[in-house]
């Protein structure tokens, strides 16, 4: 009996080993809209969602993240690219946390504590664009060590 115990244990542990990706999170699914993400964090997957599609081309929306910090935020610095047909095509980049300066609540927090962020959120954008695309974004820290990455593929149908 025991050694059968063992075996699924190994088993097991094998698995977990082999299962490198993250599931995909639907963020939400409209009549021609949908959002997906996946962590590209090898060590981390987090909770992200909003209430509907449609409320990002308004200007401000409602969302909902969550995670374990894995290392501390004393800066805090965010890359977003737009990526159609594997071809960077925008990059945008921005300062979110640094001493005495910070545009997040979460800014200063260390290591092993939850960050959980529930409120408004303003793109500035009118409308989705139109097609499939993906959008990575990435967090880093002072030392240049990812706090979070998510790859989010996109689909619009809308025709504006």
């Amino acid at each position: 009996m025991k050694t059968s115990n063992v075996l699924v244990l190994i088993l097991v542990l094998l698995y977990i080993n082999v299962s490198t990706e993250w599931p995909t999170h639907t963020v939400c699914k409209e009549d021609n809209v949908e959002i997906h993400y996946k962590s590209c964090d090898p060590q981390q997957d987090f909770a992200f969602s909003i209430d509907r599609c449609s409320d990002i081309t308004t200007h401000t929306f409602n969302i909902r993240a969550a995670m374990v910090l894995r290392h501390s935020i004393k800066k805090l610095y965010a890359k977003v690219d737009l990526i159609i047909n594997g071809k960077t095509i925008l990059t945008y980049s921005e300062t979110l946390c640094e001493p005495g300066h910070s545009k997040l609540i979460f800014c200063g927090k260390k290591k092993g504590e939850h960050l959980y962020y529930e409120g408004p959120v303003t793109l500035g954008i009118k409308e989705i664009p139109q097609g499939d695309y993906t959008i990575s974004a990435k967090l880093t820290n002072e030392d240049h060590i990812t706090v979070a990455c998510a790859d989010f593929a996109v689909k619009n149908y809308l025709d504006y």
